[in-house]
């Protein structure tokens, strides 16, 4: 199983980050995956950072969602797309998964938001897995995969083999470019990748922006906790890979045994 994951820059407009959609798209087909992830809210932008975010309207939405259709089914791969997502409850982060027909299979919502995302978007209620091109995936998003290891485990007990990572850390403005991968004295976000892996027995696939001062890389880690590779920091392209879906058991998700944690009352 072949997969990609796309590090495309900040959008200047929808219609640049439309471009860069369809560009790195068709790369990472050319190149033989079957599905694609992209960064967190990528379409139109994740707000609230240090860069400049357009409005997103429901007919904005819906215009994106059949551009992207056509845009899978004309390269042929499926798409995990980090897109706003507006419903009924207000105006989410989410991935949005297209199969390699352009058909909508589902949304999974960020439903651990981080404190600084809460005044501009509503957390989502509920988690799903994914089956597609004969891969079983979930998808959990930054701040969930970071700091919340139950949204990696929830897919990974349940089958999944990938767990898919959208996130967004880093900057075009300010900040230092790392130079080790994994670095002791860096980010803790790369030793999280490690762990979400190793602790649930799968992949973990995680792309971010092409920031100039990227804080993470663009990655894939195997089920051992090991790097298998990354995209340079802050280059802008697509990370392609080959998965050994034997190896992502999931043996140490389905080890969990809830029922050992009864509350002890003491006494």
């Amino acid at each position: 199983m072949r997969i990609a994951l796309a590090s495309p820059p900040v959008a200047s407009s929808l219609d640049d980050g439309l471009a860069h959609t369809d560009r790195l798209l068709a790369e990472a087909a050319a190149r033989g995956s079957a599905v694609v992830c992209f960064p967190e809210a990528y379409l139109p932008g994740l707000r609230g950072l240090d860069f400049d975010v357009p409005p997103f309207t429901r007919a904005d939405q819906e215009r994106v969602l059949a551009a992207a259709s056509e845009m899978t089914r004309r390269h042929r791969v499926a798409a995990i797309l980090g897109l706003e997502w507006h419903t009924a409850a207000g105006r989410h982060i989410a991935g949005v998964v297209l199969d390699a027909a352009g058909e909508l299979v589902g949304v999974q919502t960020k439903n651990q938001l981080d404190p600084t995302e809460e005044p501009l978007y509503v957390p989502g209620r509920t988690r799903r897995l994914f089956d597609v091109a004969g891969l079983k995936f979930g998808v959990a998003i930054c701040h969930e995969g970071f700091r919340y290891p139950e949204t990696v485990r929830w897919a990974a007990a349940r089958g999944a083999q990938v767990v898919f990572h959208p996130h967004c850390t880093g900057s075009d403005k300010t900040g230092t470019v790392p130079t080790t991968w994994g670095d002791p004295a860096g980010a803790y976000y790369e030793k999280a990748m490690m762990c979400r892996a190793l602790e649930n027995t799968v992949y973990f696939a995680s792309a971010n922006y092409a920031f100039r001062y990227q804080e993470s890389a663009t990655t894939l880690v195997g089920p051992q906790g090991e790097r298998v590779t990354h995209l340079p920091y802050g280059e802008a392209g697509v990370l392609v890979a080959d998965l050994d879906l034997s190896a992502a058991t999931g043996k140490l998700a389905r080890r969990y045994a809830p029922e050992r944690y009864e509350e002890d009352a003491g006494g």
